[in-house]
């Protein structure tokens, strides 16, 4: 998987779980910078299971008060 395609799929999948339109959590990945960290730490993060992914953001976006 490439990390376009990583990120999109993180983007689409915390867009479900949360039932957020893809265009806000984009906006809010990209505010916080988890973006740019999907893209840094794609080799650690890309193997995670959906489930461990959406805790992930979960706390990452409420760390950064932008959920």
């Amino acid at each position: 998987m490439s990390v376009l395609s990583f990120k999109t799929y993180c983007i689409e999948s915390y867009a479900e779980h949360t039932g957020q339109p893809s265009s806000a959590v984009f906006a809010a990945f990209d505010r916080s910078r988890l973006l740019a960290h999907l893209a840094d730490d794609y080799e650690d993060l890309h193997g995670m299971g959906k489930a461990w992914l959406m805790d992930y953001f979960d706390r990452w976006l409420a760390a950064d008060g932008r959920q």
